[in-house]
């Protein structure tokens, strides 16, 4: 028994060159508060929702020296956890290092310790859109999309890859009829326990983007 779930088409999203090359114009970036690129980098890797970044603590990860970390997400009261590659795991741990973050700490707070609030990142993902994306008349509308557009470009991604879309339901939280609801086409996936059902979590994990 099939499942059918919403999946955006491709000109609605950020391929992942221009994802790559978003963060890398966010990254360094003078006068950008120093969470904003870690914060972005997170959402567009790991698929979250901009609010559930926000609200992540330090005490939310588990970073060991070998092997997957793990980030636990909460949404709507409930908990998720998501693995993390050695790469992802690299980063935070040098991120937490270089912010001077303890247990309890916000793992991306704005310059006063408060989580990071729209206006502190819109701004510059605003300008990263204005200087990175094509300006042709096919694309320029997407100038204006929110920074959720990066979780919905990895969730389609990783189906495109061919991971089940019960794999990734489980890492993105929602249940599959709200997946993706802004989707254009219906395409039809197989069930769990496939060739990528259950053990697509992992596959995730191998295959997601990597950031520089």
């Amino acid at each position: 028994m099939s499942v059918e779930v919403e999946v955006m088409e491709e000109e609605w999203l950020h391929s992942e060159e221009q994802v790559r090359a978003l963060l890398e114009w966010v990254r360094g970036r003078e006068g950008v508060e120093p969470s904003v690129y870690p914060f972005m980098r997170v959402v567009a890797e790991q698929a979250l929702r901009p609010g559930e970044a926000r609200g992540l603590r330090v005490s939310d990860l588990v970073l060991p020296e070998r092997g997957l970390g793990k980030l636990t997400v909460r949404y709507s009261g409930k908990a998720r956890e998501i693995p993390l590659r050695s790469q992802s795991v690299e980063f935070l741990r040098a991120w937490i290092r270089e912010a001077g973050l303890r247990e309890d700490d916000l793992l991306f707070p704005d310059l006063r310790g408060r989580s990071a609030s729209t206006p502190v990142y819109q701004p510059v993902w605003e300008q990263a859109q204005e200087a990175v994306l094509p300006r042709d008349e096919r694309y320029s509308w997407r100038l204006g999309e929110p920074i959720s557009i990066l979780r919905e470009s990895c969730l389609v991604k990783w189906l495109g890859m061919g991971i089940s879309p019960f794999a990734v339901a489980e890492l993105a939280g929602p249940a599959l009829p709200a997946l993706l609801p802004c989707g254009r086409r219906r395409d039809r996936l197989g069930p769990p326990g496939g060739r990528h059902g259950p053990s697509g979590v992992s596959e995730v994990v191998n295959l997601a983007p990597r950031s520089g």
